[in-house]
């Protein structure tokens, strides 16, 4: 059972030196086209820039945190997230229409909340008592709660959800199949909205998602498809969507966003970006799956991250720095290597058994 569980280790160990070097050349790869896309124009790389130092900071954060204090560190996470929500959020019920997708600071605050459900369901499966795990859901229901109070509703079933995924995921053996699922779920929401833009739907579910996501939101969507095409390869430059789109240019207040992640890679740095956002969601979940820490904490890591995925692709919540430093953190605690006795739940029953069933998960896909 050692020399097995040893094995285990020298396996995982590598997978995860691995997923850092492809995370290096990716994120690199993201800054080195954006000012590529951005010579020669009246273009501002700054934001792209920003994000990947939010992502790679908070990355580097969690790693070294979740090593030490695993338990304590994605609470604390959870606790800053949350705080960080509630100071962004609008705070009015009924600010965003019922079912519908967030948008501006109300969409960061729903990221944010899911982000702290996520972090706070990663501290209760790595919890080596009842009740640690019992106060780490409390907190996560407590998230949800506090979405409602937002006004969010869209905010309150995603972090719901990232619950309902960790509960789940303590049964599950198997972590390959689950990221698989998340990213085919994430995949499904970004190709939803780009169907949307080119009115590829059936009419009637047509009508049906439009009405979730606003006619204004469509218009800016089929905007960035129209400016995709002009220019496939470079896109029109960082931060240019909104002096360039007749829907961001006829609307009062607007922020100068299409609301869709991918779309707005799309028409501001052409394919290549699209292509480029999507390694680095990849990457989350490659680092995922090589890392050491138990399947439940990795599954409810990559739950948090595909939700705050698709809120992302209908909606500007990357847009915010805080909200791609929490899910760099997110990550980081998710990846880091295995604490000691101090994280509470590497030497209990509990982690015992977790990491007897990530083994068996080994042996069979690896």
């Amino acid at each position: 059972m050692a020399a097995s569980a040893a094995r285990v280790a020298v396996v995982r160990e590598r997978g995860s030196r691995a997923a850092d070097v492809a995370g290096v050349l990716v994120l690199g790869a993201c800054v080195l086209w954006s000012l590529i896309s951005a010579a020669g124009r009246e273009a501002r790389p700054e934001g792209v820039l920003l994000a990947v130092l939010a992502l790679t900071a908070g990355y580097a954060c969690g790693r070294i945190s979740g090593s030490l204090l695993p338990v304590a560190a994605a609470v604390v996470a959870a606790l800053a997230a949350l705080g960080l929500a509630l100071a962004s959020g609008p705070g009015i019920p009924g600010a965003t229409p019922v079912g519908s997708v967030p948008t501006g600071h109300t969409g960061a605050a729903a990221a944010l909340l899911v982000l702290a459900a996520g972090a706070a369901c990663c501290a209760a499966s790595a919890a080596g008592s009842r009740q640690g795990r019992l106060l780490s859901r409390l907190l996560a229901l407590a998230v949800a709660v506090a979405a409602l109070a937002l006004g969010s509703v869209v905010g309150f079933f995603a972090s719901t959800g990232v619950l309902l995924c960790s509960l789940a995921a303590v049964r599950m053996r198997r972590r390959i199949l689950g990221l698989v699922g998340l990213a085919l779920a994430a995949g499904l929401v970004v190709g939803a909205s780009w169907a949307v833009a080119e009115e590829r739907l059936p009419e009637g579910l047509a009508v049906s998602l439009e009405g979730q996501v606003t006619r204004h939101r469509v218009l800016l969507w089929q905007d960035a498809v129209a400016l995709t095409k002009e220019n496939p390869v470079l896109g029109v430059g960082p931060d240019r969507f909104g002096a360039l789109s007749p829907t961001a240019r006829e609307t009062f207040a607007a922020d100068g966003k299409p609301h869709s992640a991918a779309l707005q890679q799309a028409a501001e740095q052409g394919v290549p970006g699209v292509v480029l956002l999507g390694a680095a969601y990849g990457w989350l979940l490659w680092g995922l799956r090589s890392s050491p820490r138990p399947t439940a904490v990795v599954l409810t890591a990559g739950a948090s991250l595909t939700a705050l995925a698709a809120l992302a692709a209908v909606g500007n919540a990357l847009s915010f720095t805080p909200v791609t430093a929490c899910a760099g953190l997110l990550a980081g605690l998710a990846t880091a290597g295995a604490g000691g006795s101090t994280g509470g739940g590497a030497g209990t029953a509990d982690g015992s058994a977790t990491g007897l069933m990530d083994e068996a998960d080994l042996a069979r896909t690896d």
